[in-house]
């Protein structure tokens, strides 16, 4: 089958879209990813086709600027501005992946939760499409508090009724995007999309979320899964290159703010003095290849544009992350306590999943300071519940059926034409 993978052009959603893909592609499908011009570095790089659409926009520069002024933001502001993206990519993929898959030949599309103008276009031209949900599940239910929001999971009726609250702040921020997919969506005289009902969109819904990571829920669709994580060894970051003989056999902090909230220099610079006068090797990535650190750096750091992140996770002793769920779940997997300082979208949500584990400590970034890194930092390395916690996280983790699992989905999907249920 010729399958369309759908997703925001972002090192978030793209690298386990990709993981999906790639293992897609081994069994004999053929792979097209459906984005901007700034994704087909990815399909290049994953030997997928590239579809492009948003053209006019990427050479304009205004796609370009838009992620400039989204790395300096957090909080509720930097949320505001990924609805405004997220709108802007679904008017431009309305606009142009109908052609693109007409002319492809797609037999079958993989959509992201954050992209329903996939799903949109899908069923519009009668093809059969699965959800992925490359973040952290959004399915709205009273116990689970929304993960933009970033609250502790509180099962009583007052934290039911705090959820409520927050899912409707949540669904209102989410209109406008919403008002553009069902414009589309009334035009082909298709059902209306709500971002607050999932029960019935897709052949299966897919997470790479395992469900260790998740809180207690209870209102699922019965054709959503739990199957990651999906952790692939082909990453652009790996090719990265770093000074790997400047290690010195201390224990090793990584720290990264990931690839899109990455110019906020006080939290860098906080980090960095932290863990100056701590006994470790501090290796700290700015997240973007073309970055340059004018600050002062400490002996005992390592700072680079751009790192091999997978294999620093595999010689650290703690974590500094922003937590996006990728991240996190890499550290996860390999036992590593975590100190996570949320900046925005699903982050707070995935810290608070980490703090629930017992796996680390959460730190806001407004509140970050060098001494209230340094206490946190220390805490982390010298208490063994955090990395006990992470452990047994780790160890669970092995057992699940990850990528393997998804693809078999997808192809029973695709194959019976039927929703696959749990």
């Amino acid at each position: 089958m010729h399958l369309a993978l759908v997703c925001p052009s972002m090192h978030g959603h793209l690298n386990p879209m990709a993981t999906l893909g790639r293992e897609l592609a081994r069994r004999g499908h053929r792979i097209s990813l459906i984005g901007s011009p700034e994704s087909k570095p990815k399909a290049d790089a994953c030997g997928f086709e590239h579809l492009p659409i948003g053209v006019p926009e990427h050479e304009s520069g205004e796609y370009t600027a838009s992620r400039v002024r989204l790395s300096e933001l957090k909080g509720i502001a930097a949320l505001k501005l990924t609805g405004q993206l997220l709108r802007d990519a679904a008017l431009t993929c309305l606009r142009d992946m109908p052609d693109a898959i007409t002319k492809a030949g797609v037999d079958g599309v993989l959509s992201d939760q954050v992209t329903p103008e996939g799903s949109a276009v899908a069923e519009s031209h009668k093809l059969p499409f699965v959800m992925i949900c490359n973040a952290l599940a959004v399915h709205q239910e009273p116990a689970v508090p929304p993960p933009v929001l970033g609250w502790k999971h509180r099962s009583g009726l007052l934290g039911q009724l705090r959820n409520r609250f927050g899912n409707t702040l949540l669904t209102m921020a989410a209109a406008p995007l919403v008002r553009v997919v069902n414009e589309y969506r009334d035009k082909h005289k298709l059902p209306r999309y709500s971002m607050g009902s999932n029960t019935t969109i897709g052949l299966a819904q897919i997470a790479q979320q395992p469900a260790l990571f998740d809180f207690p829920r209870k209102q699922l669709p019965a054709h959503f899964h739990y199957t990651g994580p999906w952790h692939g060894p082909q990453r652009d970051s790996e090719t990265a290159p770093f000074p790997w003989e400047k290690l010195n056999g201390r224990p090793l902090v990584y720290a990264s703010l990931g690839t899109l909230q990455n110019r906020l220099h006080h939290v860098f610079a906080a980090i960095l003095e932290a863990c100056s006068t701590l006994d470790v090797q501090v290796a700290l990535s700015l997240g973007r290849k073309d970055a340059v650190w004018d600050g002062p750096v400490p002996a005992n750091a390592i700072v680079v544009p751009f790192a091999p992140q997978l294999t620093l996770l595999d010689k650290a002793s703690l974590l500094i992350t922003h937590a996006g769920l990728n991240t996190a779940l890499e550290g996860l997997s390999r036992g590593l306590p975590m100190l996570c300082i949320p900046v925005t979208n699903d982050q707070p949500g995935v810290a608070r999943r980490v703090e629930w584990l017992g796996a680390g400590e959460i730190l806001k970034p407004g509140s970050v300071t060098a001494p209230r890194l340094h206490a946190a930092l220390k805490r982390l390395l010298a208490d063994p519940k955090y990395r006990a916690a992470s452990e047994r996280s780790r160890d669970q983790m092995k057992v699940v059926p990850g990528v393997a699992r998804a693809a078999d989905i997808v192809e029973e999907a695709f194959r019976t034409g039927k929703p696959v249920l749990r």
